[in-house]
């Protein structure tokens, strides 16, 4: 058996959550047979990753990579992930183990974006609101208003950001100010890789303005894609007896 890939999310109380990261992760396993694929949640429904960890290697697992199913550079990117990688290493030190940068941002992500735009069957669309879930963390935030701004430039048309929690702005008002520079056919881009709470509160408000709001981008190729690419760039290696880290995904 080769190094098996973790795919650790941020977890959910919702089912529709932990569906759409076993989809990703089946995606991922048929896109490099032979190599384990599991799934492990930081918080909410769904198995911790140590517990996942032990699991693969029990079953023959050479080593485990950590991909970290988030967006941006935040709190549970820069803490708890590496709080848990320490668990793994710790719990498994005859394995190697390594973890990934996160998804985002990743010129992938905007092509699942384009996926899901295509699928709302929206034509003349002359303005574009990215939703994304929320964050205190300033430097997420702007980096996530910086994919809003490059998905509109992709697309040639006015562009804002809406944030589901936290200090905002909300849909409604990330709509009504691209109404007020003149956009008529507006759409929402989901920026969630899987449904749940918050995913569901920019629905109610897209649909509040009258505008199609587009699904979250789990389960896509891009993204499949984007995870694989991640592994083979795996960091952070700890290697037991000084032996080199392979990870064999392709």
């Amino acid at each position: 058996m080769s190094t098996a890939l973790l795919l650790v999310a941020h977890g959910s109380r919702d089912r529709r959550s932990g569906a759409a990261i076993d989809a990703l992760a089946g995606r991922v396993a048929a896109a490099r047979p032979g190599v384990p694929v599991a799934t492990a949640s930081l918080e909410h429904r769904g198995r911790r990753p140590v517990p996942v960890a032990r699991e693969l290697a029990a079953a023959g697992a050479t080593g485990i990579v950590v991909v970290p199913l988030l967006l941006t550079e935040a709190y549970h990117s820069t803490v708890d992930v590496p709080a848990v990688t320490a668990e793994i290493r710790v719990a498994l030190p005859q394995r190697p183990v390594a973890r990934t940068a996160v998804l985002g941002p990743d010129g992938a992500l905007l092509a699942a974006l384009d996926h899901r735009l295509a699928e709302l069957g929206v034509s003349g669309v002359d303005g574009l609101v990215l939703a994304a879930a929320g964050t205190r963390d300033p430097a997420a935030r702007c980096g996530i208003a910086m994919v809003a701004a490059e998905f509109a430039a992709r697309h040639g048309v006015a562009g804002s950001v809406a944030f589901a929690a936290g200090a905002g702005p909300d849909v409604s008002a990330a709509v009504g100010r691209l109404r007020s520079t003149g956009a008529r056919r507006i759409a929402v881009v989901s920026y969630f890789l899987a449904p749940g709470r918050l995913h569901d509160r920019v629905v109610v408000g897209a649909e509040g303005c009258g505008v199609p709001v587009s699904a979250p981008f789990a389960d896509t190729g891009p993204v499949a894609e984007l995870v694989l690419r991640r592994a083979r760039r795996a960091r952070h290696p700890v290697v037991p007896q000084r032996s080199p880290l392979s990870v064999s995904v392709g």
